[in-house]
């Protein structure tokens, strides 16, 4: 499937919503064979953005990325602009009910990876409970350390699974997909950041008013303070999104 791309700040992100989204995994899924390397889709915030600018290396990552879904408000306030119309976020946090839902009905396998001990699991009792018939291929809750590489791979080539779902947070867990993505057997796989943590309850996520006026970070930073470093990408996101929209350079030394 071939899709508009929305370029933000040198990201070309493509312009899809959550049933695009949803389509182009199943025709991965139903591949007569599967696809070597595996797929990867990384979902684009400002940080994001902001780290590519700083980051060849994480830059890279996202270029070669299968599919580079819109998350965040802030990537959909940046398309505007430029008059393209992003539908809706595409998260990994809402992302993870909607494929679990669709792996029920069409028997894939999934498999989930990280986070801390015990959260995978737990996470994954949760979307058996909510979706019956999904077929958890197994779980666990390993990092993206090199020395636990060999552990994992042995782990996935056992559960062969179609989904892998990867919480080691951004960018590791981006990162770890490029680096491992011919050598992993499933056909698709999506880093999901906290996921697993609000499935299991262990993060509570900001109610839905909250989201959908667009203050979910705020939400964030408040019940976890020691990310206000992180946060400070977003009014640098903002600045460079008006500078580029008003054709002013930014300033460098």
């Amino acid at each position: 499937m071939q899709f508009s791309t929305v370029n933000i700040l040198g990201v070309a992100i493509h312009q899809v919503n959550f049933p695009d989204t949803l389509a182009q995994i199943a025709a991965w899924c139903t591949e007569g064979t599967s696809p070597s390397p595996c797929r990867q889709i990384c979902t684009v915030n400002p940080e994001f953005v902001i780290d590519a600018r700083r980051n060849p290396a994480f830059a890279a990552v996202l270029q070669r990325a299968d599919l580079r879904v819109p998350d965040g408000i802030g990537v959909l306030w940046a398309a505007r602009l430029q008059g393209a119309l992003l539908q809706e976020r595409v998260t990994g946090s809402d992302g993870i009910y909607r494929i679990c839902a669709r792996a029920a009905q069409a028997n894939w396998r999934v498999f989930f990876l990280g986070a801390a001990p015990g959260v995978a699991a737990r996470a994954a009792v949760i979307l058996q409970q909510k979706y019956p018939g999904l077929i958890v291929a197994g779980t666990e809750s390993s990092n993206p350390q090199a020395t636990e590489w060999l552990a994992i791979q042995q782990r996935l080539a056992l559960a062969q699974p179609d989904l892998l779902f990867v919480a080691f947070g951004h960018p590791c867990q981006d990162f770890w997909i490029d680096q491992h993505r011919h050598e992993l057997p499933a056909k698709v796989a999506i880093g999901v950041g906290g996921a697993f943590d609000f499935v299991a309850g262990v993060t509570v996520r900001a109610p839905r008013w909250v989201q959908r006026l667009g203050l979910e970070w705020l939400h964030r930073l408040l019940r976890q303070p020691w990310r206000w470093r992180r946060m400070l990408k977003l009014p640098q996101f903002v600045g460079l999104v008006l500078w580029q929209f008003f054709f002013i350079p930014p300033y460098s030394n």
